[in-house]
């Protein structure tokens, strides 16, 4: 198996929304963003997969030295192998890298967040660098791109926490901020059990209202000159709007259950965004 047959295999079997969005980039690019995804994936799961938080850390620490070894054109992981040919083309950096790396760093150390200031942190490191990576990758021409991506990568995280809920509570994760728990009346007991409530839903609706401020804070600030370029985050935040457009409408019952689109259904909104935005005037 090359590199590249490796990480593509890591990204189909994620069942990602951002496995989506890499299907319509020419063969160059789309290995380059699948090499990334892959690399995401392989640090995220040292985390999420692993039982003992010492192995866990220590196996960051090894990825921190393969990274090194990036750097010196000497990478000995399947996913470090596929991401060398794109590292100088697409502006691709192991400091942006060792940034995503701190973000599981973080959730080894931190399973509370006191404020939004403090999960803002924790969401552009495990997912605003990745849109700060993959804009260079998509290609871009002007710097107000880069705002764009790492606002947009945000949002997605924050669509994803209100998504998992339940499932991170129950494994000991609170991603909500506690002083937001606080002045909705919610405890951290109620998420863990499961417990709903009309402060919990109001508590989701304030979540949902910053994520789409988020996405829309992003579409903003997106130039014109490179809006074409980036249709794959365009696309990528057409499933994720439509995901939260669908947990809303289930009023919010994700502290039971995973809520989720069908691939079919990602594939349609992926082909339809590709499309439109195509022909949208600017």
């Amino acid at each position: 198996m090359t590199p590249d047959q490796y990480c593509q295999e890591k990204a189909a079997q994620s069942g990602s929304s951002f496995y989506y969005s890499f299907l319509f980039l020419p063969p160059p690019r789309r290995r380059a963003i699948t090499a990334l995804y892959a690399f995401c994936r392989e640090v995220d799961d040292v985390v999420d997969e692993s039982s003992d938080s010492t192995v866990a850390a220590q196996t960051l620490t090894w990825w921190r030295s393969e990274l090194v070894r990036l750097d010196e054109k000497a990478p000995t992981h399947p996913v470090t192998q596929a991401l060398l040919p794109h590292m100088a083309d697409y502006g691709l950096s192991t400091a942006r890298l060792n940034e995503i790396i701190d973000g599981m760093q973080m959730d080894l150390e931190q399973t509370r967040y006191l404020d939004y200031a403090g999960l803002e942190r924790y969401c552009y490191h495990v997912a605003g660098v990745v849109g700060l990576l993959a804009a260079g990758i998509f290609g871009m021409t002007d710097p107000l791109t880069l705002d764009y991506a790492k606002q947009l990568g945000i949002a997605f995280q924050l669509t994803n926490i209100i998504r998992d809920v339940g499932e991170d509570a129950r494994i000991g994760r609170i991603y909500l901020p506690a002083n937001e728990l606080q002045r909705f009346g919610v405890s951290a007991a109620d998420l863990m059990n499961a417990r709903y409530s009309p402060g919990f839903t109001e508590l989701m609706r304030f979540q949902a209202a910053r994520a789409r401020a988020g996405y829309a804070a992003a579409y903003a600030v997106l130039p014109a000159a490179d809006r074409n370029a980036q249709r794959p985050g365009l696309i990528m935040a057409a499933i994720y709007s439509t995901l939260l457009d669908e947990i809303e409408r289930e009023e919010f019952r994700v502290l039971h259950q995973r809520i989720s689109l069908t691939p079919l259904r990602k594939l349609w909104i992926a082909w339809r965004t590709w499309v439109g935005t195509r022909h949208r005037r600017t």
